[in-house]
């Protein structure tokens, strides 16, 4: 069982360059089960990426020359979307280009064709952007109704709150609605949360100095396919007798993950450590961070909380298991009416730092902070909509009154469930 990994727009392109780096990386010992769940019988990654320009993707063609990727699943347009969600879910009118959709489910069919048994799809993108938003909100569309029986897990990045286009509200509150209605779990990263997370990381491991350490946007990349590596990496226990790894995709993490399936927007956070490992400390970085109540002092909860630990001393976590996880319950307050909220998986292998003496501990949680973000997309968005500020330019595209409506009232509903967790 594997899945088909797709990449949309610049931002989930990038994601999925460094998301690749560490997978292909020649430092980490893969053996042939792991490769499984992410290549083909032919050993090419079981990859797509799309982008309505080309200069992203282009760079990927160093992987094509190698072997790893195939030239057939780089698909490219000739112009962009505009910062418009309209724009990338309806797609241009021309001839020339109209087929991105087209071109990008053609691939996806053959890759699909190509598993033993596909269990879903794994989509990369931005809420920010036209091709990010848009085209991927019109691709889950799609792959749901195609695919039913397959799993969509999400990795979304949400865009600076102080504002990178000033579209950017109207596209993620259409694009979250749609997620909301058409995948399974959404793997959700906020840009303030991970240059905060990154810029930390970086001031440990920086000498001592009055200067700030600067972060770059490869750092912050590098940082969430370093999540995602803690999370979605093959384990040993989930390897069959056969020696065939499972893998996580997306299947035993949604299960872990999402118990209800109306809330399905997850956080993520990681810690790492070389030499002698101390879990119990390892276990307050990964809490550290993460945000314990609403802005009007309601505390947050959790539906479900999954923690996979990485390393080379695995019985060392064993011994601390207990401790680690009482931690955990204890930071990200399970719901009393879960009656396992908690989840654990270790693995021998630290794919995250390579290397014989490192450890790290990714959790993921169906977290209430969610919320938070769902919010504020409604209140900015509904602010200018209530003005008609840029609305010409969905309407010019394709987009209806009724999909706005429609989405206010989706992103309402899910804030509120969130809200009430702890009731």
């Amino acid at each position: 069982m594997s899945a088909v990994w797709l990449h949309v727009g610049q931002c989930g392109n990038q994601i999925g360059e460094e998301w690749w780096q560490i997978l292909t990386s020649e430092k980490v010992p893969h053996a042939e089960a792991d490769r499984h769940p992410f290549c083909s019988p032919d050993g090419q990654l079981s990859a797509i990426c799309v982008d309505s320009e080309p200069k992203v993707v282009r760079k990927l063609q160093k992987r094509v020359r190698r072997g790893s990727f195939r030239e057939t699943n780089l698909i490219v347009g000739k112009r962009g979307r505009g910062n418009n969600w309209a724009y990338g879910y309806h797609g241009l009118h021309s001839a020339s280009e109209k087929n991105l959709l087209e071109r990008t489910m053609e691939s996806l069919r053959k890759e699909v064709e190509r598993r033993d048994c596909y269990c879903g799809t794994v989509l990369f993108h931005s809420l920010g952007g036209g091709t990010g938003a848009g085209l991927s909100s019109r691709l889950c569309e799609v792959i749901r109704d195609e695919y039913s029986l397959g799993q969509i897990l999400s990795v979304t990045v949400a865009p600076h709150q102080a504002g990178e286009s000033p579209l950017q509200h109207y596209n993620a509150l259409l694009c979250l609605s749609w997620l909301q209605r058409h995948v399974d779990g959404v793997l959700l990263f906020q840009n303030d949360a991970v240059l905060r997370r990154t810029a930390a990381l970086l001031a440990k491991k920086a000498p001592v100095s009055d200067m700030q350490p600067q972060v770059s946007l490869s750092a912050m990349n590098t940082y969430v396919a370093s999540c995602l590596a803690g999370l979605l990496y093959p384990l040993k226990a989930f390897t069959t007798g056969s020696g065939i790894s499972m893998g996580m995709e997306p299947g035993e993490l949604l299960r872990s993950v999402c118990p209800v399936p109306t809330m399905k927007f997850l956080h993520i956070a990681q810690a790492c450590e070389r030499g002698t490992v101390f879990w119990d400390s390892l276990a307050s970085s990964v809490v550290h961070s993460l945000p314990r109540a609403s802005h009007a002092g309601q505390p947050h909860y959790s539906t479900s909380v999954l923690a996979v630990a990485h390393s080379y001393q695995e019985d060392t976590f064993l011994l601390s298991r207990d401790s680690v996880l009482r931690k955990l319950k204890q930071a990200y307050r399970c719901v009393p009416w879960n009656p396992f909220p908690l989840s654990c998986w270790t693995d021998s292998l630290n794919i995250v730092e390579p290397g014989c003496h490192s450890h790290s501990l990714t959790v993921c949680a169906n977290h209430s902070s969610s919320a938070e973000l769902l919010q504020q997309v409604v209140a900015r968005a509904e602010a200018m909509y209530k003005t008609n500020a840029y609305l010409h330019w969905y309407w010019r595209y394709g987009c209806e009154e009724e999909d706005f409506q429609q989405a206010f009232e989706t992103l309402c509903s899910v804030a509120d469930d969130y809200s009430r967790l702890g009731e």
